[in-house]
């Protein structure tokens, strides 16, 4: 009796293991105004991306923040990361860097993310990075790598993590793809500054899903869309669907960051949900 139970037990065990197993899997939100909560909510997301300008950049007044916080509290699709992390006037590289305008605004952004718990903040700012005509793109890199170190560890005061994404070169003209912000990373070598894997960008620059395997070790979040206009995934193809692929490869288990186009979010968003959720369903073998 005693022998019957214990393998009523374990097979119990195994059955509870093998489920929560099949549970880990990317969430699915989108990169929006959280004044999309309840239509995204409805439609069944995880989460919302917001603008680091919209949210926590210092220029906002502390009693707007204050009801910025307690708007957030009532969220059902809850804020769990930002991007458009710098203004464009803020300088990342280039002989007008002023490092401590940088670190003093970076060291806002985080104080305000730690109230908020928001623990990601993207690092796209295509502007900012952007390199002056005829700079050297050798002194542009180890200028931003020795400026990224030095703004990780301000995030790690605040226990927030910079996330640096890939742009295409429509976009900006420094670190186009993600073998090349998986490199800037692997420079910094900080716990608080990683990587965001772009798939939109990638595809753009026709970058191989082959390189998110190589970049499994540092990436902590992901952004996607289609090709052609930018538009939701699984609107005009299956573009996207070897990079999810690529994703459950590396068990990459972090967010999923729709940044795309929307014809009309409240009509498309729920379809483009389950487009997603049955990628991530065929790729993840759940």
């Amino acid at each position: 009796m005693k022998n019957c139970s214990r393998l009523i037990f374990l097979a119990l065990f195994l059955c509870a293991l093998q489920s929560n197993a099949q549970m880990k899997v990317p969430l699915v939100g989108v990169a929006t105004s959280r004044t999309n909560d309840s239509l995204l909510h409805a439609a069944g997301y995880d989460y919302i991306e917001e603008n680091v300008q919209k949210l926590l950049s210092p220029a906002i007044p502390e009693d707007t923040f204050r009801l910025h916080l307690a708007q957030l509290q009532k969220m059902q699709c809850k804020v769990q990361a930002c991007n458009v992390f710098f203004p464009g006037e803020i300088r990342l590289t280039g002989n007008n860097v002023n490092e401590q305008q940088v670190l003093t605004y970076v060291d806002g952004v985080m104080a305000r993310a730690k109230r908020a718990g928001i623990g990601v903040v993207v690092l796209g700012s295509g502007g900012s990075r952007r390199l002056p005509e005829n700079y050297n793109k050798d002194t542009a890199t180890l200028q931003f790598i020795n400026l990224c170190r030095k703004m990780a560890v301000v995030a790690g005061k605040y226990d927030c993590v910079i996330a640096i994404e890939n742009l295409n070169s429509t976009e900006t003209n420094f670190v186009n793809t993600l073998a090349e912000a998986d490199a800037i990373v692997t420079a910094v070598k900080h716990p608080n500054f990683k990587l965001t894997a772009d798939i939109y960008h990638m595809l753009k620059e026709h970058e191989s899903p082959d390189v998110i395997k190589k970049a499994s070790k540092h990436l902590v979040h992901c952004h996607i869309a289609e090709r052609e206009k930018r538009t939701a995934p699984g609107s005009t193809g299956n573009d996207v669907a070897p990079y999810i692929a690529a994703l459950a490869s590396i068990r990459y288990t972090g967010r999923i960051s729709l940044e795309c186009r929307w014809e009309n979010m409240a009509t498309q968003g729920k379809p483009t949900l389950d487009y997603m959720r049955n990628q991530i369903k065929m790729a993840y073998k759940q």
